[in-house]
């Protein structure tokens, strides 16, 4: 799998890069060949030294058998010949050599594409990027009009393993600099120009470009794809094209992207709207459904997930056959353990366990065992749960990690906090520098009332990656639980909405700040938001405490018998219903 092949399965730029290269194979399966070679000028000598030239070659002198090869190429004019001579010089490892084989064969047959293209293709391996560009111009030019857009969306393929990207970007605009405005490829003129910009990592440039193409075809596919694949909270200006191109007659594939980006940065609302548009406009794009159900399912909405994952299931399993198999084993294991998430939530432990059953994919057998402990967990089946997930082979460090967090989790679902705290610190102190773990025993160290040591790590993890939202949030929470030095409580929650903006629950965590403080108002506004962005059952908990405060204690009880249909066990929920003398 080379290197494009890999990173298209991830990025939105790469499904671009994808497109790119459909065009470009299209393009190449209608090039014509080289010329065909002159009439055979063989005779004796010729084949006596093209046989000790071949001779040398494979037998450890390659050298001297590339110098008879190519001496017999310039003596013929033979495309294959020419061929021969730089296939030896890079099997050899000879770059300066196959360059000189190629320019000879450029120079023997000026019309020959793919002796140019050999010219530029060495130069890129060497790294003599400046003297690409009149063999680039070359290239381009020779392109039959039907297929230049595709030959120049190939273009960054070229320049993949080049190491000055800045410098691969600057001769590939001006390679380009005729066909910016040139109708038929204009688009893709500026489009492959911002994929070398970005490549470069000019993103302010690459969403110039982007902008221009997008300017000239407002439909086009390629250019939103790249725009898409900038989006970042630096380049706003980014998503605002994003949200231009949606405005019109969207390609479903780029929105379902776009919902993508939106989930990945927590903005589920807002993902769940487009998710509803391209199952709208694209009702049999499985993998819409998919997604759909899992965001339903993580903002607790079960019957509506169940309904998006089984039509998922509808739409992928008649079409599964031996071809696809490994292609489609992931999604339906994402599928059937969301599922048998559904069915457990509902403690319909039969049925979960029938979704888990299904699972056939081997990346997922830990994970599918994994969910079957917490299966056994929450029915009271506390050991039975340790010993499947102790029983699991560990093929990785990232392995034996999944099953210590879930053991760890099936004790505290328990309240066997000094078991999962016993737990944590033995693993710790064999990794001490694993901050998820640090952090991980600090939330157990609460658990058990030991608010000293649960500070003292979670300013250890703070003091270790600066960059840990969670730690800031857990910590600023704890001590406005506590109603406690609120104003390092505010200044540490903020610092955790510094490192991500869009998180409900340290959203939530801000607005409880407030409400400690004596800010109804503000702590309301703050608290809807946060439910709003991401229904959840303690941040339920909270808003209706602000509410039942502020003596609107209908609107709370709503709040809080929401709360208790997302999630009926829910302590926080729990603990305060018990507190303020509330039945529902």
């Amino acid at each position: 799998m080379d290197y494009y092949d890999l990173m298209i399965r991830f990025k939105p730029l790469l499904i671009l890069v994808a497109l790119l290269g459909a065009m470009a194979a299209n393009a190449q399966s209608s090039t014509t060949a080289d010329e065909p070679s002159p009439s055979s000028a063989m005779d004796g000598e010729l084949f006596y030294q093209l046989l000790i030239g071949e001779l040398n070659a494979r037998g450890g002198e390659p050298g001297a058998g590339f110098a008879l090869i190519l001496d017999a190429a310039r003596k013929t004019n033979d495309p294959r010949l020419f061929q021969r001579a730089v296939d030896i010089a890079l099997q050899s490892r000879s770059g300066d050599s196959a360059l000189m084989a190629a320019r000879a064969w450029r120079q023997a047959i000026p019309a020959s594409r793919e002796a140019n293209r050999f010219v530029l293709q060495i130069l890129i391996g060497l790294n003599r990027l400046n003297e690409t560009l009149e063999p680039l111009k070359r290239e381009i030019a020779s392109y039959e009009p039907k297929e230049r857009a595709a030959g120049i969306a190939n273009l960054p393929r070229y320049f993949a393993r080049a190491t000055d990207k800045k410098l691969a970007a600057s001769v590939v605009e001006q390679a380009l600099a005729d066909h910016l405005n040139a109708p038929g490829v204009q688009v893709t003129a500026w489009t492959t120009l911002g994929v070398m910009r970005t490549a470069a990592n000019d993103l302010n440039g690459a969403v110039e470009a982007a902008r221009k193409a997008l300017a000239l075809d407002p439909k086009a596919e390629t250019p939103a794809l790249l725009v898409l694949s900038l989006m970042s909270p630096s380049l706003p200006q980014a998503e605002a094209l994003v949200k231009k191109y949606l405005e019109g007659k969207a390609s479903p594939e780029v929105r379902m992207e776009y919902a993508r980006q939106l989930l990945g940065t927590q903005r589920y609302a807002e993902s769940d709207t487009q998710l509803q548009l391209v199952t709208s406009d694209k009702p049999d794009l499985a993998d819409a459904w998919l997604l759909r159900g899992v965001l339903e399912l993580q903002d607790n909405k079960l019957a509506t997930a169940e309904r998006s994952l089984k039509r998922y299931l509808e739409l992928v399993l008649p079409k599964r056959n031996a071809a696809n198999r490994a292609e489609t084993s992931r999604s339906l294991a994402q599928a059937y353990l969301s599922l048998a998430q559904i069915a457990e939530q509902r403690k319909d432990w039969v049925e979960a366990d029938g979704w888990l059953k299904r699972i056939d994919s081997a990346e997922d057998r830990l994970a599918t065992q994994m969910r079957r402990a917490t299966l056994l967990a929450r029915q009271g089946k506390t050991d039975e749960a340790r010993k499947l997930i102790r029983s699991q082979a560990e093929k990785s460090p990232a392995e034996a990690r999944l099953k210590l967090s879930t053991e760890v989790q099936v004790l505290r679902e328990n309240k066997q906090y000094k078991t999962a705290y016993d737990l944590l610190t033995d693993a710790a102190s064999r990794t001490p520098n694993d901050m998820d773990l640090v952090y991980d025993l600090a939330m157990v160290a609460e658990k058990m009332g030991n608010l000293e040591d649960m500070e003292r790590l979670l300013k250890k993890v703070i003091a270790a990656k600066p960059d840990y939202q969670h730690a800031y949030n857990a910590l600023g929470f704890s001590l406005a639980e506590r109603n406690v030095r609120l104003t390092e409580a505010r200044q540490l929650i903020v610092k955790a909405l510094e490192l991500a903006p869009n998180d409900p629950f340290i959203t939530d965590s801000l607005g409880w700040v407030e409400f400690r403080s004596g800010n109804l108002a503000e702590a309301l506004k703050i608290l809807q938001g946060a439910y709003k962005a991401r229904p959840d059952a303690e941040i339920a908990a909270h808003l209706g405490e602000v509410l039942w405060a502020m003596g609107k204690r209908d609107q709370a009880v709503l709040i809080w018998k929401e709360g208790v249909k997302l999630n009926s066990d829910n302590e926080t929920l729990l603990e305060t219903l018990k507190r303020l003398q509330v039945k529902l």
